[in-house]
């Protein structure tokens, strides 16, 4: 009872923990090679389909009524970009330092992404508003689907990519994730009523599904880490950085949050982020050194996460 105890209140971090270790353990035994290479495209293939039912598990239990604008959405999306705009301006100054250059570039990646897919999962596991996080989310993957292609070739000027097909790619890795389970949702909530009705009765049935795909997650974050050509410095460099910038959304989100009455949602809203399409963004507009700024935030973000859960069981007690 103790194990399924501890397993239960900290999910998150022996998620992360067990895709690090699996991938490895792969990585240093080499009579695991032909096993490894038998499960990588299995892996592959089930990790998008986690993610799909994940999110289609959480929207089986939102309010679609709920799903409006609202201020403490405004007020995010202008940090976010207040945000951009200075890290930008950064990098400008440090053209020619390449090495701290990189750096800046990772973290502008882990600030201009959309917010998670998975949001409205943690926020519903901390008491959060579901239905308002997931129009946040959709706003916000619409805002950064506008914001990526005017901002990266400023930055790297050999990149040619027209702004609209760039928009149009970033839209689509978005609502293939997003929208549809929350279409299907919507669908399921109005003509499927027993079986929605069976799974909302399943509070931690998301929040599990999204702990598998976080284990897969995180094995791919090591294997770009181990296969980097940068020097350990660097890597060391932007991991602490991402660190720091994790926490830094996280107050400025809470921050907002306190002052417009939606604490928990604000401070999800700004620092929790969809980090695959952080490192996509990195690998096609900067350098593959600098999907490794995302691939640490990931970490740090559902550390941060489990804490987070901590403290609400805590409260709740």
């Amino acid at each position: 009872m103790g194990i399924i105890r501890f397993l239960k209140d900290w999910t998150l971090p022996v998620a992360i923990a067990t895709g690090t270790v699996c991938y490895l353990t792969f990585y240093y035994v080499p009579q695991l090679d032909e096993l490894g290479n038998t499960l990588s495209p299995i892996i592959d293939t089930v990790f998008p389909i986690s993610v799909f039912l994940t999110l289609l598990v959480t929207f089986c239990k939102v309010n679609f009524h709920e799903m409006r604008p609202h201020r403490w959405h405004t007020g995010i999306l202008m940090a976010q970009l207040l945000l951009v705009a200075v890290i930008v301006g950064i990098c400008l100054s440090l053209r020619d330092c390449p090495d701290s250059k990189l750096v800046w570039e990772a973290i502008l990646t882990c600030v201009i992404g959309p917010s998670a897919a998975a949001a409205p999962v943690v926020v519903g596991k901390l008491g959060g508003n579901i239905s308002t996080m997931t129009t946040y989310t959709l706003l916000s993957s619409f805002f950064s689907a506008l914001m990526i292609p005017l901002v990266f070739p400023i930055l790297e000027q050999m990149v040619h990519v027209a702004f609209f097909d760039a928009f149009l790619i970033i839209l689509e890795k978005v609502s293939m994730v997003l929208l549809l389970p929350l279409v299907l949702g919507w669908l399921m909530q109005h003509y499927v009523k027993g079986i929605c009705a069976r799974i909302a009765a399943m509070p931690n049935l998301s929040f599990y599904c999204w702990a598998f795909s976080l284990s897969i997650t995180s094995g791919i974050t090591v294997k770009n880490i181990v296969h980097s050509n940068a020097s350990l410095l660097l890597l060391m460099i932007i991991a602490l950085s991402t660190f720091i910038l994790c926490w830094v959304q996280f107050f400025i989100g809470r921050g907002i949050g306190k002052r417009l009455g939606e604490e928990i949602n604000c401070g999800q809203a700004l620092f929790q982020k969809n980090t695959a399409l952080s490192i996509w963004v990195a690998y096609m507009y900067l350098h593959p050194v600098a999907s490794i700024g995302a691939g640490c935030y990931v970490l740090w973000q559902n550390i941060i996460n489990s804490f987070e859960l901590w403290q609400y069981r805590q409260k709740s007690k």
